[in-house]
Protein backbone atom coordinates (compact mmCIF):
# COMPACT_ATOMS: atom_id res chain seq x y z
CA UNK A 1 0.00 0.00 0.00
CA UNK A 2 2.67 2.45 -1.09
CA UNK A 3 1.92 5.28 -3.55
CA UNK A 4 1.37 2.89 -6.47
CA UNK A 5 -0.74 0.45 -4.49
CA UNK A 6 -2.95 3.25 -3.21
CA UNK A 7 -3.37 4.67 -6.70
CA UNK A 8 -4.37 1.27 -8.07
CA UNK A 9 -6.85 0.85 -5.21
CA UNK A 10 -8.26 4.27 -6.11
CA UNK A 11 -8.62 3.27 -9.78
CA UNK A 12 -10.41 0.08 -8.71
CA UNK A 13 -13.01 2.02 -6.69
CA UNK A 14 -13.88 3.95 -9.87
CA UNK A 15 -14.19 0.86 -12.09
CA UNK A 16 -17.18 -1.46 -12.41
CA UNK A 17 -16.45 -5.17 -12.54
CA UNK A 18 -13.63 -5.27 -10.01
CA UNK A 19 -13.34 -4.52 -6.30
CA UNK A 20 -10.73 -4.60 -3.56
CA UNK A 21 -11.41 -7.23 -0.89
CA UNK A 22 -8.16 -7.19 1.13
CA UNK A 23 -4.91 -5.28 1.53
CA UNK A 24 -1.48 -6.22 2.91
CA UNK A 25 1.55 -4.20 3.95
CA UNK A 26 4.47 -5.09 6.23
CA UNK A 27 4.77 -1.46 7.38
CA UNK A 28 3.69 -1.59 11.03
CA UNK A 29 2.46 2.00 10.84
CA UNK A 30 -0.15 1.02 8.24
CA UNK A 31 -1.30 -2.29 9.75
CA UNK A 32 -4.82 -1.98 11.14
CA UNK A 33 -5.60 1.23 9.29
CA UNK A 34 -8.59 1.35 6.97
CA UNK A 35 -7.99 2.06 3.29
CA UNK A 36 -10.22 5.11 3.64
CA UNK A 37 -7.82 6.53 6.22
CA UNK A 38 -4.95 6.18 3.71
CA UNK A 39 -6.85 8.08 1.03
CA UNK A 40 -10.33 9.54 0.85
CA UNK A 41 -12.68 7.53 -1.32
CA UNK A 42 -11.09 4.13 -0.69
CA UNK A 43 -13.14 1.42 1.10
CA UNK A 44 -13.72 2.15 4.77
CA UNK A 45 -14.50 -1.48 5.62
CA UNK A 46 -11.12 -2.91 4.60
CA UNK A 47 -8.15 -2.71 6.95
CA UNK A 48 -4.50 -3.27 6.10
CA UNK A 49 -3.32 -6.70 7.22
CA UNK A 50 0.21 -7.58 8.28
CA UNK A 51 0.29 -10.89 6.46
CA UNK A 52 -1.15 -12.51 3.38
CA UNK A 53 -2.79 -15.36 5.27
CA UNK A 54 -4.49 -12.93 7.63
CA UNK A 55 -5.75 -10.89 4.68
CA UNK A 56 -7.34 -13.85 2.89
CA UNK A 57 -8.67 -15.60 5.99
CA UNK A 58 -12.06 -13.87 5.68
CA UNK A 59 -12.38 -13.66 1.91
CA UNK A 60 -11.01 -15.36 -1.20
CA UNK A 61 -9.67 -12.96 -3.85
CA UNK A 62 -9.68 -13.96 -7.52
CA UNK A 63 -6.30 -12.31 -8.10
CA UNK A 64 -3.51 -10.59 -6.17
CA UNK A 65 -2.04 -7.33 -7.42
CA UNK A 66 1.52 -7.11 -6.12
CA UNK A 67 3.16 -3.65 -6.09
CA UNK A 68 6.15 -4.03 -3.81
CA UNK A 69 9.66 -4.19 -5.32
CA UNK A 70 11.40 -4.05 -8.70
CA UNK A 71 13.84 -6.97 -8.47
CA UNK A 72 13.44 -10.73 -8.83
CA UNK A 73 15.41 -11.62 -5.72
CA UNK A 74 13.00 -9.89 -3.35
CA UNK A 75 9.77 -10.46 -5.29
CA UNK A 76 10.20 -14.24 -5.66
CA UNK A 77 9.38 -15.28 -2.05
CA UNK A 78 6.40 -12.92 -2.06
CA UNK A 79 5.03 -14.52 -5.23
CA UNK A 80 5.64 -18.03 -3.90
CA UNK A 81 3.60 -17.22 -0.77
CA UNK A 82 0.68 -16.01 -2.89
CA UNK A 83 0.59 -18.81 -5.45
CA UNK A 84 0.84 -21.39 -2.64
CA UNK A 85 -2.67 -20.25 -1.71
CA UNK A 86 -3.86 -20.86 -5.27
CA UNK A 87 -4.12 -17.15 -6.13
CA UNK A 88 -2.85 -15.83 -9.50
CA UNK A 89 -0.54 -12.79 -9.42
CA UNK A 90 -0.27 -9.61 -11.47
CA UNK A 91 2.83 -7.70 -10.40
CA UNK A 92 4.39 -4.37 -11.32
CA UNK A 93 7.87 -5.79 -10.61
CA UNK A 94 9.90 -4.63 -13.61
CA UNK A 95 12.37 -7.52 -13.66
CA UNK A 96 9.45 -9.97 -13.66
CA UNK A 97 8.29 -8.73 -17.09
CA UNK A 98 10.75 -11.07 -18.84
CA UNK A 99 13.15 -12.72 -16.36
CA UNK A 100 14.08 -15.84 -18.35
CA UNK A 101 17.47 -14.48 -19.45
CA UNK A 102 18.38 -12.20 -16.56
CA UNK A 103 17.15 -14.37 -13.63
CA UNK A 104 16.61 -17.85 -15.08
CA UNK A 105 16.76 -19.81 -11.80
CA UNK A 106 14.26 -17.57 -10.02
CA UNK A 107 12.03 -17.53 -13.09
CA UNK A 108 12.02 -21.34 -13.14
CA UNK A 109 11.21 -21.46 -9.42
CA UNK A 110 8.20 -19.17 -9.87
CA UNK A 111 7.08 -20.99 -13.01
CA UNK A 112 7.24 -24.40 -11.34
CA UNK A 113 5.35 -23.26 -8.24
CA UNK A 114 2.66 -21.52 -10.29
CA UNK A 115 2.15 -24.63 -12.41
CA UNK A 116 1.95 -26.83 -9.33
CA UNK A 117 -0.74 -24.57 -7.89
CA UNK A 118 -2.57 -24.19 -11.21
CA UNK A 119 -2.32 -20.39 -11.38
CA UNK A 120 -0.59 -17.87 -13.64
CA UNK A 121 1.85 -15.09 -12.74
CA UNK A 122 2.73 -12.10 -14.90
CA UNK A 123 4.82 -8.94 -14.55
CA UNK A 124 3.43 -5.91 -16.34
CA UNK A 125 3.26 -2.14 -16.39
CA UNK A 126 3.45 0.64 -18.88
CA UNK A 127 7.21 0.14 -19.26
CA UNK A 128 8.37 -2.56 -19.12
CA UNK A 129 5.24 -4.46 -20.00
CA UNK A 130 3.84 -2.56 -22.95
CA UNK A 131 5.18 0.63 -24.55
CA UNK A 132 8.80 -0.44 -25.12
CA UNK A 133 8.34 -4.18 -25.60
CA UNK A 134 4.86 -5.65 -26.12
CA UNK A 135 3.64 -2.80 -28.36
CA UNK A 136 6.60 -2.83 -30.79
CA UNK A 137 6.51 -6.64 -30.87
CA UNK A 138 2.80 -6.55 -31.76
CA UNK A 139 3.51 -4.01 -34.53
CA UNK A 140 5.89 -6.45 -36.19
CA UNK A 141 2.96 -8.80 -36.84
CA UNK A 142 2.26 -6.54 -39.84
CA UNK A 143 5.72 -7.10 -41.32
CA UNK A 144 7.04 -9.59 -43.83
CA UNK A 145 10.50 -9.10 -42.36
CA UNK A 146 12.07 -6.95 -39.65
CA UNK A 147 15.59 -5.52 -39.80
CA UNK A 148 15.60 -3.34 -36.69
CA UNK A 149 13.35 -2.19 -33.83
CA UNK A 150 13.78 1.26 -32.28
CA UNK A 151 11.74 2.68 -29.42
CA UNK A 152 12.00 6.14 -27.86
CA UNK A 153 10.23 7.10 -24.64
CA UNK A 154 10.75 10.69 -23.49
CA UNK A 155 8.86 12.04 -20.52
CA UNK A 156 8.70 15.04 -18.26
CA UNK A 157 8.97 13.33 -14.86
CA UNK A 158 7.47 16.30 -13.01
CA UNK A 159 4.12 14.55 -13.52
CA UNK A 160 5.30 11.25 -12.02
CA UNK A 161 5.13 10.17 -8.38
CA UNK A 162 8.05 11.15 -6.12
CA UNK A 163 9.49 7.60 -5.73
CA UNK A 164 9.85 7.46 -9.52
CA UNK A 165 11.59 10.85 -9.57
CA UNK A 166 14.08 9.62 -7.00
CA UNK A 167 14.58 6.36 -8.91
CA UNK A 168 15.78 8.34 -11.97
CA UNK A 169 18.20 10.43 -9.89
CA UNK A 170 16.40 13.76 -10.04
CA UNK A 171 18.12 16.30 -7.78
CA UNK A 172 21.40 14.41 -7.28
CA UNK A 173 24.79 15.95 -7.87
CA UNK A 174 26.67 14.37 -10.74
CA UNK A 175 29.00 12.64 -8.27
CA UNK A 176 26.02 11.24 -6.36
CA UNK A 177 24.45 10.15 -9.65
CA UNK A 178 27.62 8.30 -10.67
CA UNK A 179 27.91 6.65 -7.26
CA UNK A 180 24.33 5.38 -7.34
CA UNK A 181 24.77 4.24 -10.93
CA UNK A 182 27.79 2.12 -9.94
CA UNK A 183 25.74 0.66 -7.08
CA UNK A 184 23.00 -0.30 -9.54
CA UNK A 185 20.54 1.77 -7.53
CA UNK A 186 19.91 4.34 -10.22
CA UNK A 187 18.43 3.13 -13.47
CA UNK A 188 15.21 2.54 -15.26
CA UNK A 189 14.63 -1.08 -14.26
CA UNK A 190 13.46 -3.40 -17.01
CA UNK A 191 15.16 -2.09 -20.15
CA UNK A 192 17.24 -5.24 -20.58
CA UNK A 193 14.16 -7.39 -19.96
CA UNK A 194 12.35 -5.46 -22.70
CA UNK A 195 15.19 -6.18 -25.13
CA UNK A 196 15.03 -9.90 -24.38
CA UNK A 197 11.23 -9.87 -24.76
CA UNK A 198 11.39 -8.35 -28.25
CA UNK A 199 14.22 -10.68 -29.29
CA UNK A 200 12.27 -13.72 -28.09
CA UNK A 201 9.12 -12.70 -29.97
CA UNK A 202 11.12 -12.16 -33.18
CA UNK A 203 13.12 -15.35 -32.65
CA UNK A 204 16.40 -13.42 -32.68
CA UNK A 205 19.39 -14.90 -30.85
CA UNK A 206 21.24 -12.03 -29.19
CA UNK A 207 25.05 -11.83 -29.06
CA UNK A 208 24.93 -9.39 -26.18
CA UNK A 209 22.98 -6.52 -24.64
CA UNK A 210 24.10 -3.08 -23.51
CA UNK A 211 22.58 -0.80 -20.89
CA UNK A 212 24.11 2.69 -21.03
CA UNK A 213 23.10 5.14 -18.28
CA UNK A 214 23.76 8.89 -18.41
CA UNK A 215 22.44 11.84 -16.36
CA UNK A 216 20.19 14.50 -17.86
CA UNK A 217 21.75 17.70 -16.52
CA UNK A 218 19.61 20.65 -15.37
CA UNK A 219 20.47 23.73 -17.45
CA UNK A 220 18.92 26.04 -14.87
CA UNK A 221 17.52 25.82 -11.33
CA UNK A 222 14.34 23.73 -11.25
CA UNK A 223 11.81 24.11 -8.44
CA UNK A 224 8.90 21.68 -7.97
CA UNK A 225 6.58 20.92 -5.07
CA UNK A 226 8.72 17.91 -4.17
CA UNK A 227 12.27 19.19 -4.70
CA UNK A 228 14.65 21.90 -5.84
CA UNK A 229 17.25 20.94 -8.45
CA UNK A 230 20.21 23.34 -8.73
CA UNK A 231 21.63 24.09 -12.16
CA UNK A 232 24.25 21.46 -13.05
CA UNK A 233 22.67 18.67 -10.98
CA UNK A 234 20.93 15.67 -12.47
CA UNK A 235 17.33 16.31 -13.51
CA UNK A 236 16.82 12.70 -14.50
CA UNK A 237 18.24 9.84 -16.53
CA UNK A 238 18.89 9.00 -20.18
CA UNK A 239 19.23 5.25 -20.59
CA UNK A 240 19.92 3.43 -23.84
CA UNK A 241 19.54 -0.32 -24.19
CA UNK A 242 20.84 -2.23 -27.21
CA UNK A 243 20.47 -5.82 -28.32
CA UNK A 244 22.99 -7.15 -30.85
CA UNK A 245 22.54 -9.87 -33.46
CA UNK A 246 25.67 -10.90 -35.38
CA UNK A 247 27.42 -7.77 -34.16
CA UNK A 248 24.65 -5.39 -35.29
CA UNK A 249 22.41 -3.39 -32.93
CA UNK A 250 19.01 -4.75 -33.98
CA UNK A 251 17.06 -3.53 -30.95
CA UNK A 252 17.60 0.03 -29.68
CA UNK A 253 15.55 1.29 -26.73
CA UNK A 254 16.04 4.89 -25.66
CA UNK A 255 14.46 5.89 -22.34
CA UNK A 256 14.76 9.48 -21.14
CA UNK A 257 12.91 10.77 -18.07
CA UNK A 258 13.76 14.07 -16.40
CA UNK A 259 12.16 16.88 -14.43
CA UNK A 260 11.42 19.64 -16.95
CA UNK A 261 11.99 17.52 -20.08
CA UNK A 262 10.84 19.72 -22.97
CA UNK A 263 9.04 17.11 -25.07
CA UNK A 264 7.12 14.07 -23.89
CA UNK A 265 6.36 11.37 -26.45
CA UNK A 266 6.36 7.65 -27.15
CA UNK A 267 7.74 6.52 -30.48
CA UNK A 268 8.11 3.14 -32.18
CA UNK A 269 10.04 2.57 -35.39
CA UNK A 270 10.00 -0.80 -37.13
CA UNK A 271 12.54 -0.92 -39.96
CA UNK A 272 11.49 -3.72 -42.27
CA UNK A 273 8.90 -4.58 -44.91
CA UNK A 274 6.90 -2.46 -44.52
CA UNK A 275 8.44 0.22 -42.31
CA UNK A 276 6.14 1.14 -39.44
CA UNK A 277 6.26 4.41 -37.52
CA UNK A 278 4.11 5.31 -34.52
CA UNK A 279 4.35 8.55 -32.53
CA UNK A 280 2.22 9.36 -29.47
CA UNK A 281 2.48 13.11 -28.96
CA UNK A 282 2.67 14.00 -25.27
CA UNK A 283 3.40 10.41 -24.38
CA UNK A 284 1.35 8.19 -22.08
CA UNK A 285 1.33 9.13 -18.41
CA UNK A 286 3.36 6.45 -16.68
CA UNK A 287 1.48 6.28 -13.39
CA UNK A 288 -1.96 6.26 -15.01
CA UNK A 289 -0.85 3.73 -17.62
CA UNK A 290 0.73 1.38 -15.09
CA UNK A 291 -2.31 1.40 -12.82
CA UNK A 292 -4.70 0.87 -15.72
CA UNK A 293 -2.81 -1.95 -17.40
CA UNK A 294 -2.33 -3.73 -14.07
CA UNK A 295 -6.08 -3.70 -13.46
CA UNK A 296 -6.90 -4.67 -17.05
CA UNK A 297 -4.45 -7.58 -17.01
CA UNK A 298 -5.98 -8.84 -13.74
CA UNK A 299 -8.95 -10.09 -15.76
CA UNK A 300 -6.79 -11.77 -18.39
CA UNK A 301 -4.61 -13.59 -15.86
CA UNK A 302 -7.66 -15.63 -14.85
CA UNK A 303 -7.76 -17.33 -18.26
CA UNK A 304 -3.99 -17.57 -18.80
CA UNK A 305 -2.23 -20.93 -18.75
CA UNK A 306 -0.67 -21.78 -15.36
CA UNK A 307 2.96 -20.77 -14.88
CA UNK A 308 5.11 -17.67 -15.17
CA UNK A 309 3.81 -15.75 -18.17
CA UNK A 310 4.74 -12.61 -20.08
CA UNK A 311 2.64 -10.01 -21.84
CA UNK A 312 3.30 -11.93 -25.04
CA UNK A 313 1.57 -15.10 -23.97
CA UNK A 314 -1.46 -14.10 -21.92
CA UNK A 315 -4.81 -13.32 -23.62
CA UNK A 316 -4.68 -9.84 -25.15
CA UNK A 317 -5.82 -7.31 -22.51
CA UNK A 318 -8.19 -4.40 -23.00
CA UNK A 319 -9.94 -1.90 -20.76
CA UNK A 320 -12.97 -3.50 -19.15
CA UNK A 321 -15.86 -2.44 -16.97
CA UNK A 322 -18.90 -4.27 -15.67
Amino acid sequence: MGPLGIKIADFITKRAGISTVAAVDKNERLVGMTLASLQEGLPADITVSASLREAVSQTRPDVAILTTVSDMERITPQILDIVALGIPVVSTCEELSYPWNTSPKLAETIDRSARENNVAVVGTGINPGFLMDALPAFFTALCQNVDRVEVNRYQNAVYRRVPFQKKIGAGLTLAEFEHKKRQGALRHVGLTESIHFIAAKLNWKLDKTEDIIMPVIAREDIVTEAMTIPKGNAAGVNQVGKGYVNGEAKIILNFRAAIGEADSFDEVKIIGTPNIYSHIEGGVNGDIGTCAITINVSRQILSAKPGLRTMGDIPSPACFAG
